[in-house]
Parts: C-alpha cells; structure tokens; sequence
C-alpha cells in the first residue's frame, strides 16, 4: 500500500543529512544489531507469529543483511512502522533499513532521501472477489458498476480510477482511511471487489472468513516494485545491503541453499568459489567491510532467494504465489543479481 507524498515530510532533509553523517556500518557494530523497519502485519512479509517472532520476507531479508554484518542472521530487531511513519523512522536514524513493502518512485528516491537496494518483489496493484457473491467474474474488466473497496490516500486509489476511467467502466468506490476498516468491509460484504497491491490481496485473503470464496483476478494495472531502503549520504551500508541482495539472488542461480552451502564450498568452479569466499586471493567481502565468507553466512542463516521466497510466499506457503515475474532472469523472471566478481 503507498500513501501519497504531499509535500515533504516535515523536517525531512535535515533529519537525513543529520543521520547519514554517522558511518551507519560502525553505528551498527558498535549496538551489535540491525534495526531493522517492517509493516506491522503483512502476511508472507512481515508479521509477528504466535511466538512473537517476526516472519516474512521482508523479515528475512532483514536477518541476511545482518548475517552479513556479523555472521549471526538473529542479531536483529524489528520496529513494525505504519505506512505513515515508515520514512521519517528511516531518515531520523530511527531504523537502519526500511524493508516493508514500499514502492521504489522517483519521489522517495529524491526528495524524500532514500536510496532503494534492489526490488525484492515485482508487484502489481490487483483486484480480489468474492466468488459466490459476485459468480461468474474471472476478468476486472467485468466489474462496471461495482462496489470496490480501497483505503483513503493512497496511488491505489488514484489508480483505481485512471484504469476505470480509462477502459469507460463505472464503479462505486467504498473508501476507508484504514487498512483494517478496508478488510473487514470487503469481508462483511459490503463491497463487490477489494483492490490493493497483489500481494496484499493475497495476504488479505487469508483473513477473510471464508479464504476459499475469495479470488485474486489477473489483471495488474500498476507497476509496484517493492525493496529495501535505505538514507541517502552512507554508500558504505548501501553497499552492504544492496549486495546482500544481489547475494541472495546469485546463490540461488548458481544452486547454492542453505543445506549445500558447506558442500559447495568444496566446488572447482571458480566462479562459486569466488561467491563463497574461498580463494585465497579474494578480498570482496573485505572491500564492502565485511568478512569473506559473508556470503556463506547469508545463505546458512536464511537461504538464497528462492528458499526465501517459497517458504514465505510461495507456492508451498499459505499465500500460495507463484514465482511468475520474480523468478530468476534464468527462468523468464526480472530477477537479476549483478555479478559479484
């Protein structure tokens, strides 16, 4: 879900300037974790369990970036933030990362300071129905004259009108300020449709009542890449946190996972050697601050990518997402680690 920037957030420049005069790097060392801003209840990408402990994607990337940092994938903690307060926690120094469903824009990368560290979910804005109450609808297309469900303030609600108007259908938006008010409505019938960003549908749909009713439609109206962020001004932990990315991503293509990684250490090919560390004359995890296994200790504590996504929001997770356009370029996917080399 992305609220709509109006204006610049008070104070926003010189809070940014302020934080990102620290080395980020040390700052984290020295507390001895990563403090690390997530949605407060996204399913598959960051919520708490009923243990407490936060889960989902965006989570797990979080727990990467510090296995990274100190060879320890727990050494992290977790400030669930609003869409509202997201940035100005991430600007203040409040938070080291922001890794909560944010779209990547031209204005968050600009005016309010942030630098985006890759796109660890290609998404979409969608539409969700009920399929016993409005049967026979497989196609947004068909929804003219529906009642849909849309939270007040957001590009998902200024998209939703650019694509009904654009393809001459009418609709009757049914508007709420909260996320929460938005679901319970759509789950109480009083709306024919529900539309938010794919994924979210998604997750939304777990809490429905009756999960089973319920059906994601096909169409994407809105190009909604979503990643990690970080402040403007420390390109040491940008650095970091955008090649932790690209880690996870270059691991799984080269079939590197967190029950072979040890094995694999063992491999001729130089080019796996290189990723893991393992020659002598390697000195890529040295060059980013870091150890030379940093790679290893990604992989041992969450993964590669593809482990990460499956066991959060694929096919064999309760959301049930195909890799579709995040698979590996590979496998017809935008997914695309830059070489580490």
């Amino acid at each position: 879900m992305k609220h709509v920037a109006i204006g610049i957030l008070a104070g926003a420049v010189g809070l940014a300037a302020s934080a990102a005069s620290a080395d980020t790097l040390d700052n984290v060392k020295s507390k001895g974790f990563v403090q690390c801003g997530v949605n407060t209840g996204l399913a598959g990408f960051s919520a708490p369990n009923n243990q407490g402990e936060w889960t989902g994607l965006d989570a797990d990337f979080c727990r990467a970036v510090a296995a990274a940092v100190f060879g320890d994938g727990t050494k992290v903690k977790f400030t669930g933030l609003s869409a509202k307060d997201r940035f100005t926690a991430l600007q203040s120094g409040e938070i080291d990362i922001l890794s909560r469903n944010t779209t990547w824009t031209i204005n968050r990368d600009t005016a309010l300071g942030l630098n985006f560290a890759g796109v660890t979910y290609y998404d979409g804005q969608g539409f969700m129905i009920n399929s016993k109450k409005v049967p026979g609808v497989n196609s947004a297309l068909q929804l003219s004259g529906a009642a849909i469900c849309v939270q007040a303030g957001t590009t998902t609600e200024l998209n939703l009108a650019d694509y009904f108007k654009a393809n001459n259908l009418q609709y009757n938006p049914v508007v709420f300020e909260k996320f929460e008010e938005a679901n319970a409505a759509y789950d109480a019938g009083r709306c024919d449709a529900y539309t938010t960003d794919q994924s979210g549908l998604y997750a939304v749909r777990l809490q429905m009542s009756s999960p089973d009713d319920h059906v994601v439609l096909p169409e994407i109206i809105s190009k909604e890449p979503l990643g990690p962020s970080v402040r403007q001004g420390d390109d040491k932990w940008f650095d970091i946190v955008k090649w932790t990315y690209y880690a996870l991503l270059n691991t799984e293509e080269a079939g590197i996972t967190q029950a072979n990684v040890e094995e694999m250490k063992k491999s001729t090919n130089p080019d796996i050697k290189r990723l893991l560390g393992v020659e002598a004359e390697t000195k890529i995890g040295t060059d980013l601050g870091l150890s030379n296994d940093w790679v290893v200790n990604i992989v041992k504590a969450t993964g590669n990518y593809g482990e990460i996504f499956e066991r959060n929001v694929g096919t064999g997770s309760p959301l049930k997402i195909s890799r579709g356009i995040n698979a590996l370029w590979t496998k017809g996917g935008l997914q695309y680690g830059m070489p580490i080399r």
